[in-house]
């Protein structure tokens, strides 16, 4: 038996508790792992809060992410004692997740852990860090370069738009920070923002096209905030979109596209080919400064999950949330 957060939905309603779990109700895979750490990201608020519709079965273990020791494999790529990470794949979805002491997963799912990063400091990082990773390289493979101008950043104080502004301030550009928590701004400038705008000048609906400002963005958000972004997009820039926060409609034209040539970059984090999930921590871990791991992250227990999901959905939590399933 161990522990895990279970997520139901039948005659009783839509509910999240921490529970007790047999080892043999895992789902089929060919690893399985002891988890160490695990994380809550956006999606996980959703399917411990049911404020969003991303639970495909019941009963569901949510968390989107999870680092571990293997403890069997039927697999040749991973060996019982190897450590290993996961991000996306639909787990938290369809298949049981992280936000428990044991998995079952398929091997293509995983990759070793990184090196130079210990179990926490992946999880630390996480979907959202690894996410913003792609968008970066989105960015620098349209030949981006700091001399072009100033990159937007939106839901500057969540996951990924904390990883983002680490990591293109990092390169040389200058970050522009948008945010619904101008408290946060000392939090946001110490991450390497040049400047933070509230989000509100983002987020109403806007005009087809607007006055060029950002040579890049990167956008968690979604909605008229993206829409907005690519209308202000300088020509021949682009646009990294990973992200739906604010919805995911996108009441846009064709204008900034066809007569700036604007690109749009989808991010898509969840299915990424395991050579490019290394390549992507590499390049993390050329970049990061581990130091700033602690400014970006927090860690609960595995039971503070439950409370903290519904802080997260409220927007009241900056940065990431590791969880040691353990505790």
């Amino acid at each position: 038996m161990f522990r895990a957060v279970l997520v139901n939905k039948d005659e009783q309603g839509y509910r999240a508790e921490l529970g007790q779990v047999d080892e043999a109700s895992l789902p089929d895979g060919e690893v399985r792992v002891k988890v160490l750490y695990s994380t809550l990201n956006y999606k996980d608020g959703l399917a411990i809060t049911g404020k969003g519709p991303v639970v495909r079965s019941f009963p569901m273990v949510p968390g989107i992410d999870f680092a571990g020791e293997v403890i069997e494999s039927t697999s040749s790529d991973f060996k019982a004692g190897d450590m290993v990470l996961l991000n996306g794949w639909g787990v938290g979805e369809g298949h049981w997740g992280g936000l428990a002491q044991q998995a079952r997963v398929k091997a293509d799912w995983l990759i070793p852990l990184p090196k130079g990063f210990t179990a926490k400091q992946a999880l630390a990082i996480g979907t959202a860090g690894y996410t913003a990773m792609l968008c970066v390289m989105a960015l620098q493979k349209h030949g981006l370069k700091p001399s072009d101008g100033e990159v937007l950043v939106t839901g500057a104080a969540g996951g990924v738009g904390s990883f983002a502004i680490t990591l293109l301030s990092k390169l040389g550009f200058a970050v522009v920070a948008s945010t619904g928590r101008m408290a946060e701004v000392d939090y946001l400038k110490k991450l390497g923002a040049a400047e933070v705008i509230d989000r509100a000048t983002l987020s109403a609906p806007g005009k087809p096209l607007a006055k060029e400002r950002w040579a890049a963005v990167v956008d968690s958000v979604g909605s008229h905030t993206l829409a907005n972004a690519c209308a202000q997009t300088k020509s021949d820039g682009a646009v990294a979109a990973c992200g739906l926060a604010q919805g995911m409609d996108f009441p846009s034209s064709v204008a900034p596209f066809i007569l700036r040539g604007v690109t749009l970059y989808g991010i898509n984090s969840v299915t990424m080919p395991r050579a490019k999930r290394i390549a992507a921590y590499e390049q993390l871990s050329k970049l990061l400064d581990l130091k700033t791991l602690d400014e970006i992250s927090h860690e609960i227990t595995l039971e503070e999950s439950l409370k903290y999901a519904q802080e997260l959905m409220a927007g009241n939590v900056r940065g990431r949330l590791i969880v040691d399933v353990n505790r």
